[in-house]
């Protein structure tokens, strides 16, 4: 004799037609969705506003090492790399749904809501004031904030090579001298060199103040400053 098949789907809908009627269990969805939904608008709102500086309460045992960075940190690598730590409100490139999702699921777990969000990136992804790929934190207290996710195309490891001449005063000056020393190099010897011992010198003089005063004069010009005072300010030009 033969026996049918037995199909677990209809099984299924055969005891959750026992447990709950259909309209009510679509209702307890819905309920949830519209919740969920609510909950990503509140903290959409929260990363446009502006930051608090009162720490987010957390518990410890559920918190990863390796997400956990004190500003000391953050302040170097943000001037290795000509990057700026600032408030998320003033982000103006889209948070993706990803890192909202990566809030909400710390929130439930940690019982709470957070606060005080800050954001990794180059100057150009903020929308920065008039003074005339991006890490998202929220502070943990004593200077300590945690890093909640990182999205966008990864960093390009020259940046830090490329903006190294700028990272402070005294990287500008020590590549002022560097270039200067080539230009003395490269400047052939001739009558005047030979009879002048100190030639070679008054050539590197010359061009070290020239190149010091001339990249020095375009660099604030346009309104840029070294690394070491930007890292922190929401001014495109200081």
């Amino acid at each position: 004799m033969l026996v049918n098949k037995l199909d677990l789907e209809k099984e299924l809908l055969s005891k959750r037609r026992k447990f709950k009627a259909e309209a009510e269990i679509l209702a307890e969805v819905q309920s949830i969705f519209t919740e969920n939904d609510l909950v990503r608008e509140q903290i959409s709102q929260k990363l446009q506003q502006k930051s608090s500086t009162k720490p987010n309460q957390l518990n410890f045992d559920l918190l990863e090492a390796d997400k956990i960075f004190h500003l000391e940190q953050i302040k170097s690598l943000c001037i290795e790399y000509r990057l700026r730590f600032l408030d998320s409100n003033i982000f103006k490139n889209e948070i993706p749904e990803e890192a909202i999702s990566k809030i909400r699921m710390m929130e439930k777990a940690h019982n709470t809501s957070l606060e005080g969000f800050k954001i990794i990136a180059p100057s150009k992804a903020f929308h920065l004031l008039n003074y005339d790929d991006p890490l998202l934190f929220v502070p943990i207290g004593n200077n300590y904030f945690y890093l909640i996710h990182q999205w966008g195309t990864e960093m390009n490891p020259w940046r830090k090579l490329m903006v190294l001449p700028i990272k402070n005063l005294g990287n500008f000056t020590i590549t002022s001298i560097l270039l200067s020393i080539m230009i003395a190099f490269l400047v052939p010897e001739n009558n005047l060199s030979k009879s002048v011992p100190l030639a070679s010198l008054i050539v590197f003089l010359f061009a070290f103040k020239s190149i010091f005063a001339v990249f020095a004069y375009y660099f604030f010009m346009m309104g840029k400053n070294f690394n070491e005072e930007i890292w922190q300010r929401q001014y495109y030009n200081n």
